[in-house]
């Protein structure tokens, strides 16, 4: 036995949605044997776009019954049967939610005639129920209301139970182990099939074949599943727009977690929040003024083609001068600390020795300049991490070259490494960021064994 279930809602994500209307025909796979319709009272506010929808305003359910009034009625009318509904997530999760804020543990088998109709009638454009009911001939009277929408769905339903082979394809459905009733509704199930339980970056797309959300994994199967399972608004809004999934495998999570960095600054993916981010380089540069003198300036990296060392906010950068400023005995006129200027003054370092003033010799100072750019890049490091690959035959590598992460790739486990050129033939260049910085640094500090250091270059 079967009840085919529609509900109308206040519309206020899935934790605050309110059920303003509820239509329920119980099906025997021939004939609906008992109906129950009714308006209820949400006991707040109704919005005005809802109302533009469905009709149904403050003033409809002013004096209509709570839902604590009918639980009884709808507990009983569905007790026994497989509850079905058109994305059959969305009415059992908000009705669940409901019973469980009245004490009720609300528990039923569930199909999803979405996800039917995927499986019998292969190759629409759309499978809304509007769409699909146009298409199959199906009446749909009074749309956007409860019992019009739910008798169209016990029309499309029976119409499923008519075709070839339905009781082969209703026992997949139904079996617990299927995940057919976890699934999205738009999404078809050999796309979560061939998912593989392996290191790598997954993305969500929606009905354009756009990227709405990336996402990193050491299991990738696993982890999207994760997905589906996840009652929160953002995760169930997410899952429902999703029609295809996409992996790229990375062998490791190191890479995983690069490639996932990667793709989400390309991208932007709507429902990713973390990461987002451009957050600005700065560099670190040397030159020289037409006295002859060497300064040590600050700027956006796109600005500056060989950068000695880079940063990643103005003020990092400004205190790291300061440092090597008082270090060093420079000029905080000449590090730029200092602008329009005559002669340094600076409030943290104090007084050079002297050049600003014309009282200490150019080629002096521009040696304690270098002492200063020698120190800066000595801490520039070239290696090489070497990690699992995507399969036996193949290594993982992440290059670093002058204290700079370079990009990612995958090399023959046969090929040997003399120089950070020989790796970057294989490696997908890919442009430093704040994340990509942080990731490495926390995984040398961990990993020293999978560092390959390289001579200079």
């Amino acid at each position: 036995m079967y009840c085919i279930i529609d509900i109308e809602t206040t519309g206020n994500g899935i934790k605050g949605n309110k059920i303003t209307e509820i239509a329920i025909f119980k099906f025997n796979g021939k004939q609906i044997t008992e109906e129950f319709t009714s308006l209820v009272n949400p006991e707040c506010e109704i919005p005005p776009f809802i109302t533009g929808l469905t009709g149904i305003d403050n003033d409809t359910v002013r004096n209509a019954p709570l839902l604590k009034d009918i639980a009884e009625d709808i507990l009983r009318i569905t007790d026994g049967c497989i509850f079905v509904a058109h994305s059959v997530n969305f009415d059992y999760n908000v009705i669940r939610n409901e019973f469980e804020q009245l004490g009720i543990n609300f528990v039923r088998k569930k199909l999803c005639t979405v996800r039917l109709s995927r499986v019998v009638f292969p190759g629409y454009r759309s499978y809304s129920l509007g769409k699909l009911c146009s298409s199959l001939g199906v009446p749909l009277e009074n749309r956007h209301r409860a019992r019009g929408d739910a008798h169209a769905t016990v029309l499309l339903f029976s119409k499923i139970l008519n075709t070839e082979g339905i009781d082969i394809t209703l026992k997949k459905f139904l079996n617990a182990r299927s995940q057919e009733a976890t699934l999205p509704p738009s999404l078809p199930k050999a796309q979560y099939s061939r998912l593989p339980q392996k290191p790598g970056v997954y993305h969500f797309k929606n009905d354009k074949g756009e990227v709405i959300y990336t996402g990193k994994a050491k299991n990738i199967k696993k982890r999207v599943l994760s997905h589906f399972y996840d009652k929160s608004e953002k995760e169930i809004k997410m899952c429902r727009a999703t029609q295809k999934i996409d992996f790229e495998l990375s062998g490791n999570e190191l890479v995983a977690l690069l490639m996932e960095n990667h793709a989400i600054k390309k991208l932007y993916p709507l429902y990713n929040r973390a990461q987002k981010r451009k957050v600005p380089r700065i560099a670190i540069f040397s030159y020289e003024d037409r006295e002859g003198i060497l300064h040590l300036a600050f700027s956006k990296i796109n600005s500056v083609p060989q950068p000695l060392t880079t940063l990643y906010s103005l003020t990092e950068s400004r205190e790291f001068l300061e440092q090597i400023c008082a270090k060093f005995e420079l000029c905080a006129k000449y590090c730029h600390l200092q602008d329009g200027v005559a002669q340094c003054n600076h409030f943290r370092l104090g007084p050079c020795s002297g050049i600003c003033r014309g009282k200490e010799d150019i080629i002096e100072y521009n040696l304690k300049v270098q002492k200063a750019i020698d120190y800066v890049t000595s801490e520039r490091e070239n290696y090489i991490i070497k990690e699992q690959g995507r399969n036996p035959e193949e290594d993982a590598l992440v290059v670093v070259r002058d204290g700079l992460y370079c990009g990612y790739g995958f090399i023959p486990k046969d090929q040997q490494i003399s120089s950070l050129e020989d790796a970057m033939a294989y490696v997908t260049p890919q442009t430093e960021t704040l994340e990509a910085k942080r990731l490495i640094s926390s995984y040398t500090f961990k990993n020293q064994n999978n560092i390959l250091l390289m001579g200079q270059e």
